[in-house]
């Protein structure tokens, strides 16, 4: 008697102390979910890599300049932001929830590539001779915004300011270019122009002995700013260009996983009541363990600092397919002992553990197609798989043991014995005698 109601007590605990659980921590978990680019907007470009001549890519090439696609991404602020390389010479960025896309594309694509020249275009100081991350901000003296730069040798500059300031007027100017390309950049087609491509041209009437230089002619603060930030995040190693890019909208992307959601809860809904209608009492412990499933699996994919896309959705609810499948294995297996005439303990167990074996096989073929999908994939297909397998052994864990010890408490309390019925047996199905 005493264990009876000690065992049906530790069910109701357990549950409670699990609905508390869920109810306190459940808002924080959905709030800590990082959401792909798919469905709170953004910006995805997929760039392929130009090599200089003749020589070809190397690993490295890939390598720093997707490390210098990342340094750019911090400037912009974007957080949860992806980079990867896909084939050998092509790398993906995807930056969710960025709300001015057109300069997340200018920042990314610039080369980056300061130069300083003369008149006649000759290079006189390139990005190269700056200090890394010596660009800031400033005023000069007509309290307009300035780019201030620190040289990596300030003689180098005095040598080139005095050269210049001995050349006679208009031939001393020092022309500043951001990504000067010699095949469409001259300094005197653009100086006739009313916005020139160069940034600047300071006259030079005496020598400056400085490792410090001043770039004018900016418009606003702003421009100034994201100067600064693109010199600090350096140059790219190699030439890039843009084949493919895809904007999606805040408001398209809140539309599709409110959309995908409401699906997603009227599928489980569903699944459930047809669970608690067949299967009865243990239709509610399948239920039950439902619920835990998708809550841990939530959490786990948190921990992992995973992004979750769309497709993550349709994983997540295909996990659920997979919990209900391992269920319905489990209960028909101790249907079929309770209709052999079994007890209750005896079906339990016996159907419990027929059932194990080809629940593992089930799983262990879709986490291998997982991890295929994942090796061979791209990023939205890459983060199905991540998704996929976390609600596989999630949905093992919770479907298998979830499911034992609940209805295992209730099955070893007795208080069910005979009730066929509770577990969708009929009476008179029941062959006696055995």
């Amino acid at each position: 008697m005493g264990k009876k109601w000690g065992r049906i007590g530790a069910f109701f605990a357990i549950v409670i102390a699990i609905g508390i659980l869920i109810s306190q921590t459940a808002f924080d978990v959905a709030r800590n979910t990082n959401l792909g680019l798919d469905l709170q907007g953004g910006f995805e470009v997929l760039y392929e890599l130009q090599p200089d001549g003749e020589r070809e890519l190397t690993e490295e090439d890939i390598q720093a300049t997707a490390s210098a696609l990342n340094e750019r991404v911090d400037v912009l602020g974007v957080s949860e932001p992806s980079i990867t390389v896909e084939g050998d010479d092509r790398i993906r960025v995807q930056l969710p929830g960025i709300e001015d896309q057109e300069e997340a594309r200018e920042l990314l694509s610039t080369g980056a590539e300061l130069s300083f020249r003369d008149v006649d275009d000759e290079l006189m100081l390139t990005g190269e001779d700056l200090q890394q991350g010596g660009a800031s901000t400033g005023f000069d003296e007509a309290n307009q915004p300035i780019v201030q730069v620190t040289l990596e040798d300030g003689e180098l500059f005095g040598e080139i300011t005095t050269e210049l300031s001995q050349r006679p007027e208009p031939e001393n100017l020092l022309v500043i270019w951001l990504d000067y390309d010699e095949d469409e950049h001259s300094f005197y087609e653009e100086a006739n122009e009313p916005d020139p491509a160069f940034i600047s041209a300071p006259r030079v009437s005496e020598p400056l002995p400085t490792d410090t230089v001043s770039i004018e002619g900016m418009e606003s603060l702003e421009e100034a700013e994201f100067l600064a930030e693109m010199l600090n995040a350096g140059s790219l190693p190699v030439q890039i260009e843009e084949i493919y890019s895809n904007t999606v909208g805040a408001s398209l992307g809140e539309q599709a996983l409110e959309q995908t959601l409401f699906a997603g809860m009227v599928g489980v809904a569903l699944i459930l009541l047809y669970m608690m209608a067949y299967y009865r009492f243990m239709g509610v412990i399948a239920s039950l363990t439902l619920m835990v499933y998708i809550y841990l699996v939530m959490i786990l994919f948190n921990s992992i600092q995973g992004v979750l896309t769309l497709p993550g959705i349709a994983a997540l609810i295909l996990g659920v397919g997979m919990a209900v499948d391992a269920n319905i294995l489990t209960y028909e297996r101790i249907k079929e002992e309770l209709k052999d005439g079994r007890s209750m303990r005896s079906a339990f167990k016996l159907g419990s553990r027929r059932a194990l074996g080809t629940i593992i096989d089930a799983n262990i073929t879709t986490i291998i197609a997982a991890a295929v999908l994942f090796y061979f994939g791209t990023s939205a297909v890459q983060g199905f798989a991540v998704m996929l397998i976390v609600s596989i052994l999630t949905s093992f864990i919770t479907a298998v043991y979830g499911t034992r010890l609940l209805l295992g408490l209730w099955i070893n309390s007795r208080t069910l014995n005979r009730k066929y019925w509770l577990f969708g047996v009929k009476e008179r199905d029941v062959r006696r005698g055995l």
